[in-house]
């Protein structure tokens, strides 16, 4: 179905090549996930599959790409566009109709299909999709996962051939993932179209089958096997890529993959009893937990409510946060988790003082925050929106970083100087100090944003979804970096879907639910409890997986056994 051969590509902005000597072949009906760190040409690939190199990204390329037997190069959008569909990260920027019958009819009505088959055939899509209760609703309406049916949907009405996910789990709940991977499954065991995934997230990919992995790196195909095979070697690690974490907890308690072993997944790993011993063994000699540390309060919530007014947009009001208790510790790390609308970006917003509570109080070293106004709160709590381009204002780094201080007007420009300089080398871009924002990655401008923030010495700094979008490399950057700060006295509240995250980073979690808290633990906790799993969209940690099927009763224990040997191996490790 697609053959690259010898295939290269170069952007007309750059000087090197970002694809170099590419050779695949991907059969009629195969489910493929390409993994691989920023910048290792994953996208570029999917843009060369989809047109959209070179009829909107223009480039020089050497070698052949065909799909379907023809040159992409020979064919047009539109005749590329009947062979491949593609499924992007955001699925906003993909929805074209008022609702989602006219989204999934847009393509249909281009082709002036009439009636009554395009009605049959939306229907026939919708029920294969499972939307079809959602016909009438305005796509912007839907959650996340309804939100990727229906782009699905769009895609697959026109029975193209290939069906590209360019990173489908990215802005997802753990358990909508979960359901996303099942949905693309699902599809290609009905329809046997050829299916590629692009994603970060190997293990949760490998929640359902796929035939091969083609592991990518600086441009150039690094691996192209099955995933037990991947497994068995130290790829994944070597690329910056996380393998599985049951398959490191292995690794861990001395335990050789061998693809025999079926690694891939927890349903199929083939343990012998000597191994499933060796399991036990590694964590029988778990060390006492620490003791619990006495903290100081920073934070205390208590009956904490909001409501979002009925509007024309809105047909009644929506209780978006509801008696919600809460305490903060002084120089913690603190992870706030649950399903998208649960109420953890309101309770940030409510915090900051970007919106009212209706009643309840908040008590920030005992000073009452309603009485602060925005501007005085932010001499205090700090916020890192998710995406770094909307909170970016300057052109130049420095003048970025020093924007807060100059505003507050009570530094002098040589004093904002100091500041700034300090801030840059905290945060490691002091190298960077005289660039254009525009010059950097993505994870840099993350920095620079974080960098911004921490100038004005906050006390609390609250980050939405901080590793959203990143590979393995860049979260372990951006996290080690948040934990330096943290280190140095900084309270850090991080707000995740991210349940690797969670289990490596936070001390402590909050677990929102219908704007509710229904849980404040730790997260091994948190990750091995069934009904706050299932109450807040959460996924079950693989490791409490493996501690079932290698027979130790103790699952919670196991998992925080696991989490401490990866924090004593990264305090052990020699620096870089």
């Amino acid at each position: 179905m697609i053959e690259f051969k010898n295939f290269g590509f170069k952007y007309n902005a750059q000087v090197d090549y970002t694809l170099r000597d590419i050779n695949l072949k991907i059969n009629p009906g195969e489910k493929i996930l390409i993994a691989g760190p920023s910048g290792c040409g994953k996208s570029t690939m999917i843009h060369c599959l989809n047109g959209l190199i070179p009829f909107a990204l223009e480039g020089e390329k050497e070698g052949s790409l065909t799909v379907d037997g023809k040159e992409t190069w020979d064919m047009s959008i539109f005749e590329l566009s009947k062979k491949v569909g593609t499924v992007l990260q955001d699925q906003d920027s993909q929805f074209i109709g008022l609702t989602v019958a006219e989204d999934l009819a847009f393509v249909l009505e281009n082709d002036a299909i009439g009636e009554p088959e395009l009605h049959e055939r939306v229907a026939e899509i919708a029920d294969v999709v499972n939307i079809s209760s959602h016909l009438l609703h305005s796509p912007q309406e839907l959650s996340g996962g309804q939100k990727q049916r229906v782009s699905l949907g769009g895609v697959m009405i026109d029975d193209v051939d290939v069906l590209l996910f360019d990173e489908p789990l990215a802005n997802l709940d753990p358990e909508t993932g979960k359901k996303a991977i099942e949905l693309i499954d699902e599809i290609h065991k009905k329809t046997g179209v050829t299916v590629i995934i692009v994603e970060h997230r190997v293990e949760d990919v490998l929640w359902r089958p796929v035939d091969r992995v083609i592991l990518m790196e600086k441009g150039h195909i690094t691996a192209d096997t099955t995933p037990d095979e991947l497994l068995a070697t130290e790829a994944l690690k070597n690329a910056g890529v996380r393998e599985p974490l049951y398959v490191t907890a292995l690794k861990y308690a001395g335990i050789e993959i061998k693809p025999e072993m079926k690694a891939a997944s927890l349903d199929t790993i083939a343990l012998s009893e000597d191994e499933k011993a060796k399991v036990r063994e590694w964590f029988s000699a778990a060390s006492d937990e620490e003791p619990a540390k006495n903290r100081q309060v920073i934070l205390d919530v208590k009956d904490l409510n909001f409501t979002y007014r009925s509007d024309r947009s809105q047909a009644e009001d929506h209780h978006a946060l509801i008696d919600v208790d809460f305490e903060l510790y002084k120089g913690e790390m603190m992870a706030v988790v649950g399903r998208n609308g649960a109420g953890k970006s309101t309770f940030s917003k409510v915090v900051c003082g970007f919106e009212k509570p209706d009643t309840g109080t908040m008590i920030m070293n005992e000073t009452d925050l309603s009485e602060l106004s925005i501007k005085e709160r932010a001499d205090h709590i700090g916020y890192i929106m998710q995406n770094p381009n909307q909170m970016i204002s300057k052109t130049m780094i420095f003048d970025e970083v020093a924007m807060g201080l100059r505003n507050r007007g009570v530094m002098t420009e040589e004093e904002i100087a100091e500041r700034v300089n300090d801030t840059l080398k905290i945060c490691g871009l002091w190298p960077f100090r005289n660039w254009p924002i525009s010059a950097l990655s993505y994870g840099q401008k993350k920095r620079v944003t974080i960098a911004a923030i921490m100038s004005m010495n906050p006390e609390i700094m609250i980050l939405d979804e901080p590793t959203a979008g990143q590979d393995y490399k860049h979260y372990t950057e951006i996290m080690e970096f948040l934990k330096e700060l943290n280190a140095r006295g900084t309270t850090v509240v991080l707000i995740t879907h991210d349940m690797h995250l969670m289990l490596e980073y936070a001390e402590r979690s909050v677990v929102f639910s219908d704007g509710r808290i229904i849980a404040c633990d730790t997260a091994a906790n948190i990750l091995t409890d069934d009904d706050i799993i299932k109450r807040a969209s959460l996924k079950e940690t693989s490791l409490y997986g493996l501690a079932k099927l290698c027979g130790i009763s103790d699952g919670r224990a196991f998992v925080s056994h696991f989490i401490d040997h990866e924090r004593r191996s990264e305090r052990n490790a020699e620096p870089l």
